[in-house]
C-alpha cells in the first residue's frame, strides 16, 4: 500500500496522451505535486491510501488548459474602446492609457485579475507578453499559477524601459533571478516585426540560443503588416525573420492569419509553432489563420486568447469551439479539426510550444498535476454521448468545478482558494476610474 497526497476519482479521465483516449471510471493519484498514477477507480483502494480524496461522479478530468498567448495585465482594459479599427484602437485609446498608467502596480493588479479569470476557466498556465514582467511573475506566483513570462522587447521607450537594450537587459536579469521558481518559465518576447529593428532581432536570436528559451512574437497578424514590411525591408515578415536567424523550433508565431503557401511550408520546415487566437483575430478583423493547413504542414498549433482588451474574455473553451468551427467553415470540411485535435491544441500542443510538454499538457505519470475538472451534469449538457466532444462543442468555462496546479487546489467547487474575488473587483474598479481619466471617451452610453 502506497501513500498519496491526493486522489481524484472521475467519471471520465481524458489524458490527451494517447490522442483521443477516453478513460471511464478512472482516478488520478497525486504525490509531491506530480501524477503518480492513472488507473481504474476500482483498483485504487488496493494500491493507495490518502486523507484527501475528491469524488467527481459526473465530471471529465482533463489536463489544465494552456493559454499560449495573452497580455494578462490588459484585463484592466477589457471593453475599453470596442468596435474600432485596429490602429485607431491602439493609437487613440490603448497606447495613451499605457503611456500614462502602466506601472509595476498596474501590471501586478491586472495580471492577478487575469489569473483569477483564467483559473476559474480551467487555465493553469499562460504565456504572457507585457511591460513590467517582474510584476506579472509576482502575480502568477501569488495565484499559484504556472506562467511563461515574456521578456518583452520593443524599440520605443515606455515607463518600463528606455530602449531595446534596456528591455533585454531587464528581462534577462529577471529570468536569472527567478529561473529556479518551479511555476515560472521564460520567453524572449519581441513585440512584432514593425516594432523591432534588424539589429535587435539579431540580438534576440543570440540570447534565445544562449538561454535556450522560446521567442514569442506577433507575426503576420494583418495585411498592413505585410505591406509595410515589403515597403521598408523588401521582404515579407517571415522571410525577414528567416534572414535574421529567428525561424526555428523555438519560434512561437502569434496570429499568423496571412500566410502564403510557401510560408506555411517554411514554418513547418523550421519546426515553428503558431499561437492561434481566433476570437481576437475576428474582433479586430485581422483575418482567419489557416489552421488545418498549418497542421498538415507540420506546424504545431496551440490556442491563445490574446489580451482581454482585444478579446474581452480569457476563455480557452470559447477559443476551442471557435477554432473548430472556423476550420470547418472556411475549409468546407466538417471533418476538419475534430474535438480531440482541438483539445490537444489547448493543452499538449501549447505546452510543446513553450518547451513544457515534458512537464504539463497531458495526464501522464510523472508530469506535474495540473488538472481541470469539468462538470458535465448540467441540464444544458444532457445527454452526453461523447464527453470529449462535449468539452469542445457544448461545455463552457462556467462548468469548470475544480482546478489543481502542481497538485494543489486553486479552484474548489468553482471558488478560488488563494485569491479574494471581492478584493480583485475593488482593484479593477480603482483602475477603471484612473483609465477613464486618461481616456474620457471610454464607456460612453449613447441614448
Amino acid at each position: 500500500m502506497q501513500d498519496a497526497d491526493r486522489i481524484i476519482d472521475a467519471r471520465w479521465v481524458i489524458p490527451v496522451e494517447p490522442a483521443a483516449t477516453l478513460l471511464e471510471h478512472h482516478s488520478v493519484v497525486v504525490s509531491q505535486g506530480r501524477i503518480a498514477d492513472v488507473l481504474p477507480t476500482a483498483q485504487v483502494d488496493q494500491r493507495y491510501r490518502t486523507r484527501q480524496r475528491v469524488m467527481l461522479a459526473g465530471h471529465a478530468l482533463i489536463p489544465g488548459l494552456v493559454n499560449l498567448h495573452t497580455h494578462a495585465a490588459m484585463s484592466l482594459m477589457r471593453g475599453l474602446a470596442d468596435d474600432r479599427a485596429l490602429m485607431d484602437w491602439l493609437n487613440h485609446h490603448i497606447w495613451p492609457v499605457e503611456t500614462r498608467l502602466v506601472s509595476h502596480e498596474f501590471v501586478h493588479d491586472g495580471t492577478l485579475h487575469a489569473c483569477a479569470e483564467m483559473l476559474r476557466g480551467g487555465i493553469t498556465c499562460f504565456n504572457d507578453m507585457y511591460f513590467f514582467p517582474e510584476a506579472a511573475a509576482q502575480a502568477a506566483l501569488q495565484a499559484h499559477m504556472r506562467a511563461a513570462i515574456g521578456m518583452i522587447v520593443v524599440e520605443f521607450p515606455s515607463p518600463y524601459a528606455a530602449d531595446a537594450a534596456d528591455y533585454l537587459s531587464k528581462g534577462i536579469a529577471l529570468r536569472d533571478a527567478l529561473r529556479e521558481e518551479p511555476l515560472l518559465s521564460f520567453c524572449i518576447a519581441p513585440h512584432a516585426p514593425f516594432t523591432v529593428s534588424d539589429a535587435t532581432f539579431e540580438r534576440v536570436a543570440v540570447y534565445a540560443g544562449k538561454l535556450d528559451v522560446p521567442v514569442h512574437i506577433h507575426l503576420h497578424e494583418t495585411g498592413n503588416e505585410i505591406h509595410d514590411s515589403l515597403a521598408a525591408h523588401q521582404l515579407r515578415p517571415i522571410r525577414r525573420l528567416q534572414k535574421l536567424g529567428l525561424l526555428g523550433p523555438g519560434l512561437i508565431a502569434v496570429h499568423a492569419t496571412h500566410l502564403a503557401a510557401e510560408e506555411l511550408a517554411l514554418l513547418g520546415e523550421y519546426g515553428c509553432h503558431v499561437a492561434h487566437c481566433p476570437s481576437s483575430n475576428l474582433k479586430l478583423a485581422s483575418g482567419i489563420a489557416p489552421v488545418a493547413q498549418l497542421l498538415r504542414s507540420g506546424v504545431n498549433v496551440g490556442l491563445g486568447t490574446d489580451g482581454a482588451a482585444s478579446n474581452n474574455r480569457l476563455d480557452i473553451f470559447t477559443e476551442m469551439r471557435l477554432a473548430a468551427l472556423l476550420a470547418k467553415g472556411t475549409g468546407s470540411d466538417p471533418t476538419a479539426l475534430p474535438a480531440h485535435t482541438v483539445l490537444e491544441m489547448a493543452t499538449l500542443n501549447a505546452a510543446r510550444a513553450l518547451g513544457l510538454d515534458d512537464r504539463i499538457g497531458s495526464l501522464v505519470k510523472g508530469k506535474f498535476a495540473d488538472m481541470t475538472a469539468v462538470n458535465l451534469t448540467a441540464p444544458e449538457l444532457a445527454p452526453c454521448y461523447d464527453p470529449l466532444s462535449h468539452l469542445v462543442y457544448a461545455a463552457g468555462r462556467e462548468h469548470v468545478s475544480h482546478v489543481w496546479v502542481n497538485g494543489e487546489p486553486v479552484v474548489e467547487d468553482g471558488v478560488l482558494t488563494r485569491l479574494d474575488a471581492a478584493e480583485l473587483a475593488a482593484k479593477a474598479n480603482y483602475w477603471k476610474e484612473k483609465i477613464r481619466g486618461v481616456d474620457p471617451g471610454s464607456g460612453k452610453i449613447v441614448i
